[in-house]
């Protein structure tokens, strides 16, 4: 009696030759692709440049244009440097111009921001922390809510806060920007959904059984494991109040509590009006100087960031 050939077309795959009574002939398995050498996509390449493309051509303007005189602007190319290198005297320029009021407005974005941005985020915190690790009546009519309060873009919502805040008396003051921005539902969903899986339950009743009280058991056990969704929920909250532009233009008159969004604006429109100057250098100057907090928070919170979205995709 012959024993059957193994004829082998693949390391670790192997296929016999049928005879009678020979099992099935199996199918060789397919090549798996190991981690460190993946597929590459042509189509998913190409669509990731155009994508960066399109994001880097904007900041290249900015950072060419803000080193161009006013007349430079005009003779040369917007995505090359003109003869005349004017990024010094144009930042100068810009901090001193009519009377310095761009540090004002400066200083202005920095209280919204620090007020608004950061009780937003520790309200959050403190929402999303309860609505995840407690159980009370109601807790699925304040999920519907707070998905439905989501899906309401907030320029819907401003006249509505105007007419409200008029009433009270707190238009034109900082204040009619600081509120508003208090409330932020997605970073609420966002921190809701992190602490679920971020917090072990065991963990607390742990606290608990040791005599800590919930004050403690927050500040001392959930609230380092929250650290990653904090930073995350503040810095969507703080570039959503700093590129505010609606609310502020709706609520505020008074050019001194303009926020940089704003105040930038008005600098721009001056030269449609009678008799006004046209200042396009110090506009672009400015928009520049606006922008490098914002990079500088995302390089710094990067690490964070990145680990706070991640959180929870994976069971271990």
């Amino acid at each position: 009696m012959t024993s059957p050939v193994v004829t082998v077309s693949d390391p670790g795959a192997a296929t016999s030759s049928r005879g009678p009574g020979s099992p099935p002939r199996l199918r060789a398995p397919r090549r798996q692709y190991s981690a460190d050498r993946p597929r590459r996509s042509v189509l998913l390449t190409l669509l990731t440049s155009l994508v960066l493309l399109y994001s880097l051509v904007p900041l290249v303007w900015l950072a060419v244009s803000a080193t161009k005189t006013q007349e430079g602007m005009s003779r040369s190319f917007g995505l090359w440097f003109d003869d005349d290198f004017a990024l010094w005297d144009n930042i100068g320029q810009t901090f001193t111009y009519d009377d310095g009021v761009f540090t004002r407005w400066l200083l202005n974005t920095l209280l919204y921001v620090g007020l608004g941005a950061g009780g937003a985020t520790f309200l959050v915190v403190l929402g999303g922390y309860a609505l995840a690790k407690f159980d009370f009546p109601g807790r699925r009519a304040v999920f519907a809510v707070v998905i439905g309060a989501v899906a309401v873009p907030g320029t819907a919502l401003a006249v509505p806060t105007f007419l409200m805040f008029s009433r009270m008396g707190l238009t034109d003051t900082p204040w009619a920007v600081i509120v508003p921005s208090l409330i932020s539902p997605f970073g609420l969903y966002l921190m809701w959904v992190f602490a679920s899986e971020a917090i072990p339950t065991e963990l607390m009743e742990a606290a608990r059984i040791d005599g800590a009280g919930e004050v403690r058991t927050f500040f001392r056990v959930a609230l380092p494991l929250l650290a990653p969704g904090i930073v995350t929920v503040l810095l969507f909250t703080m570039v959503a109040t700093w590129n505010n532009y609606f609310l502020p233009l709706v609520m505020l008159k008074d050019p001194d509590w303009y926020p940089l969004t704003l105040g930038l604006n008005s600098w721009n429109s001056q030269a449609a009006t009678a008799g006004g100057e046209a200042v396009f250098n110090l506009v672009v100057t400015g928009s520049l100087i606006t922008i490098l907090p914002l990079i500088a928070a995302f390089l710094l919170l990067q690490r964070y960031w990145q680990s706070g979205l991640a959180a929870g995709s994976v069971k271990e």
